[in-house]
């Protein structure tokens, strides 16, 4: 990022809102909840809606998989909808799901949006997990073809990318949320409790930054949300000025909610936010989509993979600094 020495903005007159699937949200971030099923996970799940209402965040719930098996867990996911009826809410389902499951899903939730959930190196962790993939694509082109509302494809730790997007694309998808490398790593939790691939994949996966750098790259309209190892403000801001719509985070908040309680998490919310504002004023910018026109400079390990793949970094570093 490039700092504005005189930026000639007022923090309160800053607007960070962004609107994603025809709903307005005062901040773009979305929290994406990975529980559900147990009692303990409503909790969590309630405190996360009531959250994102206080603050006009979008939420997405966890996978619900297991509460379309077992119809007595639904309430662990449709709290959400409850604590929150006006919010923007995403539901959740493996993108292997069948065209039920995907409606169950979001009436469930009363969703907003459909997040397909792409998780094979986990599966192939787990020794119960899905060892067959063929026919994926047709899937998803059912699933968009049949699905009420848009459709994100959600990578969950392993980053897509631009070849699987342009597959995705070509079958309708239009939203993606990058799930890059650097937040929670699922194979290695699958390897604590005696996974296939015995720490030997721990470092799989395209990190968040790079996932987000190749897919700005494509040459199709898609609109992509930055997750995978969001924790600072100063993280967001990057993700947002190289073209991210929405950051969104999991763990660091799920963390301090179980560990210190909703009223910790509301204090850590409220920081975050601001220094999110704090964020687009000092590189001058008095809303996302000037923050967007703002020279970003890619640097390090970023910066060789993107070119090594054939994408110009310079293309970031190039936007005029003007107000």
């Amino acid at each position: 990022m490039v700092n504005d020495s005189v930026p000639e903005i007022n923090i309160d007159h800053i607007d960070a809102s962004a609107v994603f699937l025809s709903k307005t949200l005062n901040y773009p971030l979305i929290i994406n909840a990975i529980t559900g099923g147990t009692e303990n996970a409503r909790r969590i799940n309630r405190s996360l809606a009531k959250l994102a209402r206080q603050y006009g965040l979008a939420m997405a719930v966890g996978s619900q998989t297991m509460a379309i098996h077992e119809p007595i867990l639904r309430d662990t996911f449709s709290v959400v909808r409850k604590e929150n009826p006006d919010g923007l809410i995403l539901a959740n389902v493996s993108a292997l799901s069948g065209v039920e499951q995907a409606l169950e899903a979001v009436e469930m939730v009363e969703a907003d949006g459909l997040q397909l959930h792409f998780n094979i190196p986990q599966e192939l962790a787990m020794p119960e997990g899905d060892r067959d993939f063929a026919g994926m694509l047709e899937n998803v082109a059912r699933l968009v073809e049949s699905s009420p509302v848009p459709i994100i494809a959600k990578e969950v730790g392993f980053g897509f990318s631009q070849e699987a997007a342009q597959r995705l694309y070509r079958v309708g998808i239009n939203y993606f949320d990058v799930g890059g490398k650097g937040g929670t790593n699922f194979v290695a939790i699958e390897d604590q409790r005696e996974g296939w691939f015995v720490h030997e994949f721990d470092e799989w996966g395209i990190p968040t930054a790079v996932s987000l750098g190749e897919l700005l790259a494509l040459e199709h309209p898609v609109t992509l949300i930055a997750t995978g190892g969001i924790r600072t403000a100063l993280d967001g801001v990057k993700a947002l000025a190289m073209g991210a719509s929405l950051i969104g985070m999991a763990g660091p908040l799920l963390k301090i909610l179980v560990n210190e309680g909703e009223a910790v998490l509301q204090r850590h919310l409220q920081g975050f936010l601001y220094r999110l504002k704090a964020g687009l004023l000092m590189t001058g910018s008095r809303n996302i989509g000037q923050l967007q026109q703002k020279p970003v400079i890619i640097l390090g390990k970023t910066a060789q993979w993107l070119t090594i793949r054939g994408i110009d970094v310079k293309r970031w570093a190039a936007r005029p600094l003007i107000n």
